[in-house]
């Protein structure tokens, strides 16, 4: 990117289409370059474009963005707390419902942060409604797979809805907005962390404070206050992150270089303790389980370090590093792959074998994808960050997809059992 900018400071047109082509690439490589071109009036042109944040937001705009903040806080909180006030089950209630507690607010949110027509927002809202109707009219038994698979894979597909309004309801075909959207959720995830750290510590404070007068007030505020303010961190984070972009920028490419190092040299640990302990997860059932969350959690950080590449202006070594990374999380997706064809080729197909399957063969295609990708942009002159997000972006929509048919497809396959 940066020999492109310095080919093209002449060329308008060139350097706008360079600029909307990967903003965050252009932006990071235009800084390191800024002071070989401080002196040439394109550079100071894009520099003030690029640094330009905006100090004239309305004091009423200001305070109707928060009483909507506010507003769809307590839309979480109502949610949340519905069993007390209506008097549900919440044994029944919590299992089906996590997807519209942790989705609806920012759903709300960001379809009017992003304007989106009545047309769209009115069928994502028919889409919530569908799908509440569908998960709380599902049968359920203690042993039913099918509904505990509907309930796992409900708020995976939501999450995609989510991410289609976040980017501002494009066409399926366009991918360019959505590792924006993966970074959002890496800096969400962070700063989340932080506030329900410093919520705990204040929480713990107060009672503590309390209960030096002599007043116990430790099953009402868990109850109620708690609760309440850790539905509304999510919420209060994005408002957060969108009023201040730079806050956890630069925190989150820090975090993914020194995770990608790390997750590396354990999972390659890992592997050769399994070989030692003579783990088989061909004919361990728990143990299969445990292997695929690995893999579930090996795979987003995988996701998470080469989203975060264009922002931490990393080197080669970093692409190196999540290279590696991708062929021993293939390696241990193989294996998986592999006790699971075992297990259905011996006992037969079952609702939790089918979606294993399923997922575990979305996940080997695309880290395929990933790792010939990264292999070409460590062997090029020049890394094309686009070409690795691309490479990323375009499968999402087929994990929206299979999660979308494990949760209503595959009890239905099944007849709930």
């Amino acid at each position: 990117m940066k020999e492109k900018i310095l080919a093209h400071l002449d060329d308008a047109s060139q350097l706008e289409s360079l600029y909307r082509s990967n903003k965050t690439a252009f932006r990071t490589s235009f800084y390191e370059i800024y002071t070989q071109i401080a002196d040439r009036p394109q550079a100071a042109f894009w520099h003030q474009r690029l640094s330009y944040r905006s100090h004239s937001a309305a004091p009423t705009q200001q305070k109707s963005d928060l009483l909507f903040l506010v507003a769809t806080a307590l839309l979480t909180a109502f949610l949340v707390k519905l069993p007390v006030i209506v008097g549900i089950d919440e044994d029944r209630y919590y299992p089906r419902n996590v997807s519209f507690i942790l989705f609806t607010s920012l759903l709300v949110y960001f379809a009017r942060k992003r304007r989106l027509s009545i047309m769209i927002s009115g069928a994502v809202a028919a889409l919530l409604l569908v799908g509440a109707l569908f998960i709380n009219w599902l049968p359920s038994a203690d042993d039913s797979s099918t509904f505990i698979l509907s309930c796992i894979h409900l708020p995976l597909f939501f999450w995609a809805v989510f991410g289609f309004v976040h980017t501002g309801a494009p066409s399926l075909m366009r991918w360019e907005k959505r590792p924006d959207f993966l970074r959002y959720n890496g800096d969400l995830i962070i700063l989340v962390s932080i506030m329900t750290s410093a919520v705990m510590a204040i929480s713990g404070i107060t009672m503590g404070l309390f209960s030096l007068i002599g007043i116990d007030i430790g099953e009402i505020y868990f109850q109620w206050i708690l609760v309440i303010e850790l539905s509304a961190c999510p919420l209060v984070a994005t408002y957060i992150l969108d009023t201040n972009p730079r806050l956890v920028s630069r925190v989150s490419p820090i975090i993914a270089r020194i995770f990608s190092p790390v997750v590396l040299v354990t999972l390659i640990g890992y592997l050769i303790g399994m070989a030692w302990a003579s783990k088989d997860p061909f004919n361990d059932r728990e143990f299969l389980l445990l292997f695929n969350l690995l893999l579930i959690g090996v795979l987003a950080i995988v996701f998470f370090s080469l989203v975060e590449l264009p922002r931490s202006s990393s080197g080669r070594g970093a692409l190196l590093i999540t290279l590696l990374l991708s062929v021993v999380t293939i390696v241990v997706n193989s294996i998986a792959l592999l006790a699971i064809l075992y297990r259905i080729s011996n006992w037969g197909f079952t609702p939790n074998r089918l979606a294993v399957l399923g997922a575990n063969l979305l996940f080997f295609i695309h880290l395929i994808l990933i790792a010939v990708q990264l292999v070409r942009q460590v062997r090029s002159k020049e890394v094309e960050f686009a070409a690795i997000e691309k490479t990323i972006a375009v499968f999402l929509p087929f994990y929206a997809g299979w999660a979308l048919f494990v949760a209503v497809v595959v009890p239905l396959i099944f007849s709930f059992s």
